[in-house]
């Protein structure tokens, strides 16, 4: 009974140890008891990648424009009273300004360079004590101006479009003239005067190719609208 005893006792202990066996490893294949699986890979956030901006080459711009309307017509006068008795009408004939403008952009952002313009108005005066249509004399101002051109381009990654802000300041010469129809002055004074020329703007450049384009804008002093064609050396 003793012997038989042993036995079986051996046996289940044989039988516990293949059973452990097969149930931590079967088909060859052994796991340490114990063993975890390694915690998951934390996900990698993924950000968009930013275009790189291409290093920047100076550059010499050139542009062309006609400006609407010519501010000169508020040299004019509304009437005259004294030697010479005139009203002036709203018929104004005008011509500009024309500009022309020259700037070094030196930054991706930012020019400087000079802006210059020409116009001409006139328009007719009327004798106070005469109902008819008839003109008594014409009023007529040429000016020049001479300015500094600061150009404020706005970042964007659009390059067939670029943004900006004008600010120009300088001076401006006229040649104020007051003629009857047959050439004789009507009043004496006003010729070769001199004062303070500006403009402020904010437009946009659009760009045919690399090196031409055209622009339009709008602000105030020697215009308030302006368009024309700009090139780039």
């Amino acid at each position: 009974m003793k012997k038989q005893t042993i036995i079986l006792a051996v046996l289940f202990i044989l039988i516990s140890a293949v059973t452990e066996a097969q149930f931590y490893g079967g088909g060859g294949f052994y796991i340490q008891r114990g063993y975890r699986q390694p915690y998951p890979r934390p996900y990698r956030q993924r950000y968009p990648r930013q275009r790189q901006q291409q290093t920047y080459h100076p550059t010499v711009n050139l542009s062309f424009g006609y400006g609407y309307p010519n501010l000169d017509k508020n040299y004019f006068p509304e009437q005259f009273n004294g030697a010479v008795n005139a009203y002036k009408r709203t018929n104004y004939n005008q011509t500009g300004p024309i500009t022309g403008a020259l700037d070094f952009q030196f930054s991706r952002y930012n020019s400087i360079g000079v802006i210059g313009t020409y116009g001409k108005v006139s328009v007719p005066y009327y004798d106070f004590n005469s109902n008819g249509e008839t003109t008594l004399f014409n009023g007529n101002v040429k000016s020049w101006s001479v300015m500094l051109n600061m150009m404020t381009y706005f970042p964007t990654y659009e390059s067939a479009v670029s943004p900006y802000i004008r600010t120009a300041i300088g001076i401006n010469t006229r040649n104020e003239n007051y003629t009857y129809p047959d050439g004789s002055k009507a009043v004496i004074g006003g010729d070769n005067l001199t004062d303070l020329a500006y403009q402020v703007s904010i437009g946009a450049r659009f760009n045919f190719s690399p090196n031409a384009g055209f622009f339009i804008e709008a602000g105030y002093g020697r215009y308030i609208a302006s368009g024309g064609l700009t090139f780039r050396f």
